[in-house]
């Protein structure tokens, strides 16, 4: 069976049955894995990426954090707090384990990098939703009341991440979603901390989807994936709608984007966002859980009349 249909193929077991959990680890033996030449193509264009004159700057100070780390490796986080204000790079990444990536996010960090070890970033402002500011366009609205794409939660985690990594039309295949990377998240799925959604096609193929982490009421976005055009802005739109009612109150895109800005989504700079999140991190949110997985309460077709705000149609 080729990748691809690996990737497209749903779960068709419970998720937390014996034959689910076999299935899964099936599923990520396949999936979570990159080529030689994969591997020598992320590392040139890594390499590369880093090397770009608005990026070299912050090659000294990984090289100093990289050092200190070999002389004296940190057991504990950095403090995202004490960053210089335009600084995002808060230290190397040796422990991806669940407890330690979910003591990160409640400090406001997360692994990213190419090359090497991942590196902790905190950016110096964050994208972010506030969810009763989140905007559905019109033109997406029309889509959703048709009816031709389903929306799950947690069934396939390994096509999406796997998707996510993928290559995207049109620009060089630079992906931070490394094996490693997969692995790690891949746990922290399995803990009920990750969750992904997906959209499906009516021939129950996988065209969009995503993934991200729950900190008490903040979900933070960690990628999503589109093979049709807005199969992705259903899947979250779906999303949002689940957040807002079991009491999330903010989406975190780390970084704000064309796309997401027209979705509601505005720069936060670091030292709100980590006073915001610290004071919703401990606050429990209400999703209902079916051993660790989310369940939709309702369709596309029922969440295109939503209207979290009042706030008009964007055209």
């Amino acid at each position: 069976m080729s990748e691809q249909n690996v990737i497209s193929r749903g779960l068709s077991a419970a998720p937390g049955s014996v034959a689910g959990r076999d299935r899964a680890e099936a599923r990520r033996a396949c999936l979570f894995r990159e080529t030689p030449f994969q591997i020598c193509e992320r590392m040139l264009l890594g390499t590369a990426w880093a090397l770009k004159p608005g990026r070299i700057g912050t090659l000294r100070p990984l090289a100093r954090m990289w050092l200190a780390s070999l002389v004296a490796p940190s057991r504990g986080l950095p403090d995202a707090g004490a960053l210089a204000e335009t600084c995002e790079l808060a230290g190397i990444a040796p422990d991806l384990s669940v407890p330690t990536l979910l003591a990160a996010y409640r400090q406001g960090l997360f692994p990213h990098g190419h090359v090497g070890a991942p590196k902790w970033l905190s950016p110096a402002k964050r994208g972010v939703l506030h969810l009763d500011n989140f905007r559905i366009s019109s033109r997406l609205r029309s889509m959703m009341r048709q009816g031709r794409y389903a929306v799950t939660f947690d069934r396939d985690f390994e096509g999406v991440i796997k998707a996510c990594a993928g290559r995207r039309p049109g620009q060089w295949h630079l992906t931070w979603i490394t094996p490693r990377i997969m692995h790690a998240y891949a746990e922290a799925h399995d803990a009920g901390h990750v969750h992904s959604f997906e959209v499906w096609n009516d021939q129950g193929e996988l065209v969009g989807g995503g993934y991200g982490v729950a900190v008490g009421r903040v979900f933070v976005i960690e990628s999503q994936f589109f093979r049709v055009s807005n199969a992705s802005k259903i899947g979250f739109s779906v999303l949002a709608w689940h957040l807002a009612r079991w009491g999330f109150v903010l989406a975190d895109n780390k970084w704000l984007t064309p796309t997401t800005a027209q979705m509601g989504f505005h720069e936060m700079p670091r030292a709100d966002y980590l006073r915001r999140l610290a004071a919703l991190a401990d606050a429990p949110h209400e999703a209902p859980r079916q051993g660790g997985r989310w369940e939709p309460e309702l369709d596309a077709k029922a969440v295109a009349d939503w209207r979290p705000g009042a706030h008009a149609d964007t055209p």
